[in-house]
């Protein structure tokens, strides 16, 4: 009798009854399946919006916009929270380039993020200046007093090379077995290893990086060309070219070209042709506010005691400059809208509190989620934790793309695969189930993870990321897939829903150690 009555309350204490959580799950498929509208969030967050910079006018229209959405959806606590300082914003306002001479031909090119534009108000028409340099000793020799006012291509040893595998993918069966049957990785992480020589060549152009940074604010270009990496048929990579700090100087223009124009111009000069370009490329700088913010909202928890715990879910709302930042992140941040919408919309009473959070600066460097986590739970220099440390459950992150859930990293949590494993059941028919021990890197489950909170991102299949999209100008709505965005969405609701359900918070690893010399 006394076994039964311990049984009895332990039940009652929270462990979810199967009846209950296939009802629960059954709710959150149909609507997450049947009503969705995670195409319609995204569409706000990247036609809408725009480019997402941090701290730029299209991350602030973003913020203001799922900041409305979500209060209208019934969540509370909705406000943009600021984590720390940040530095200015800044959007390109204007990019014009074309060759007219030796002929006319447009040129496919993406100002870089923080750099300036072209002198004047008008457009230039200059003479391309090809830079070949082996070191600063040769740049300053050959180059110094010769490029003021000029448009600069910096000589590549390039070619294009054609590619016969197709650009979208996704995780193959045997794939998805290897990664379920990994083992914890006990190693210490190596870096590919280069030949002495490539070891060699690559500090030299590493070195004259950093001189040419110098010589350009020095000698004064109108504008300065770079080649986007591996970027073949119309696709330029882009990132950033100048500092989003305070005071920087970013005195000239300096725009990503399209590898395919680049190559072209290359060509025509070293064969002595007299290359003309004209170029008309603005810039504009947004100082007035210099903190970040994230955007966060909650669904208060109901029971009692758990209402005080938190599960805590999120995606990166900046993005990069040349699109709209679709898969990278608008889709992370529209499916954890859709999820919580979810579970608003069927009624169901999580016991405990669910928050979201959409970062800001994870592109240099996760800083939204960091600042958060340092201003909320700890600090990983000190690891001296907060009382609301030991508050969350779990957090759950969403930032590869806009391929379907496949399953999930434990990160090397593996108390935490069991659970996993029995929450992914009801999803097997839609291709999720994989459970792998293995870490993966690059986004903000990484914050939570360093001081020692679990922190998990969901294993996705890659479509088009690293080949077509990550940081491009291809990176624009048509590039997701509805089908898979609803997916995810409804898995992260069940997960979301479970964890808030459950009596025990998920396990957690060792607390790791404080890292005083480098903190995050």
């Amino acid at each position: 009798m006394r076994k039964q009555i311990i049984f009895f309350s332990f039940l009652l204490g929270g462990i979810i009854p199967a009846t209950a959580q296939t009802d629960a799950t059954d709710k959150i498929k149909k609507e997450g399946l049947a009503n969705s509208k995670v195409m319609d969030i995204a569409f706000h967050l990247t036609d809408v919006s725009g480019p997402r910079l941090t701290n730029s006018p299209g991350f602030t229209r973003a913020a203001n916009w799922a900041r409305n959405e979500l209060t209208k959806m019934g969540l509370t606590n909705v406000a943009l929270e600021p984590w720390g300082d940040f530095g200015q914003g800044w959007e390109q306002t204007r990019c014009y380039l074309a060759v007219t001479a030796p002929y006319y031909f447009p040129i496919v090119a993406i100002p870089r993020a923080w750099t300036g534009g072209t002198p004047g108000k008008k457009a230039i028409t200059e003479e391309v200046v090809l830079i070949r340099a082996k070191d600063s000793a040769e740049l300053y020799q050959q180059y110094s007093g010769k490029i003021k006012g000029k448009i600069i291509l910096l000589y590549s040893p390039d070619t294009l090379k054609p590619s016969f595998a197709a650009d979208g993918t996704r995780f193959t069966d045997e794939e998805l077995e290897r990664m379920a049957n990994s083992k914890p990785d006990t190693t210490r992480r190596q870096q590919n290893s280069l030949t002495a020589d490539q070891l060699t060549a690559m500090r030299q152009r590493q070195a004259l990086q950093r001189h040419l940074t110098e010589f350009y604010k020095n000698e004064k270009p109108a504008l300065v060309l770079s080649m986007s990496r591996a970027g073949n048929d119309g696709t330029l990579f882009v990132q950033n070219g100048g500092s989003y700090a305070k005071d920087a100087e970013n005195n000239y223009g300096y725009v990503m070209v399209s590898s395919d124009d680049y190559l072209r111009v290359q060509r025509l000069v070293l064969a002595g042709q007299k290359v003309e370009m004209e170029a008309d490329v603005k810039t504009a700088f947004y100082n007035t506010d210099l903190k970040g913010y994230n955007v966060v909202a909650e669904i208060p928890g109901t029971d009692p005691v758990l209402k005080d715990e938190w599960v805590i879910i999120g995606g990166h709302l900046d993005s990069w400059q040349g699109a709209t930042g679709a898969t990278d992140n608008a889709a992370g941040c529209a499916v954890m809208m859709e999820a919580v919408r979810i579970i608003k919309a069927t009624g169901l009473q999580p016991k405990r509190s669910i928050r979201i959070c959409l970062w800001s600066g994870e592109e240099q460097g996760l800083l939204g989620s960091r600042g958060y986590v340092k201003t909320h739970f700890a600090d990983p220099a000190d690891m001296v934790l907060k009382p609301s440390h030991e508050k969350v459950s779990a957090y759950y992150n969403l930032d590869n793309g806009t391929g379907k859930i496949r399953g999930i990293y434990l990160q090397g949590n593996k108390d935490a695969g069991p659970i996993f494993s029995k929450w992914l059941e009801p999803f097997a028919e839609m291709g999720a189930k994989t459970v792998t021990i293995n870490h993966t890197g690059g986004t903000d489950h990484q914050a939570f993870d360093a001081v020692g909170i679990p922190g998990f991102q969901f294993i996705q299949d890659e479509i088009e990321y690293d080949t077509r999209t990550h940081h491009t100008n291809m990176d624009t709505y048509d590039h997701l897939v509805p089908a898979d965005l609803m997916q995810a969405s409804t898995i992260i609701a069940s997960f979301v829903y479970n964890t808030a359900q459950q009596q025990e918070k998920i396990p957690r690893k060792a607390l790791p150690k404080p890292r005083a010399a480098r903190g995050f």
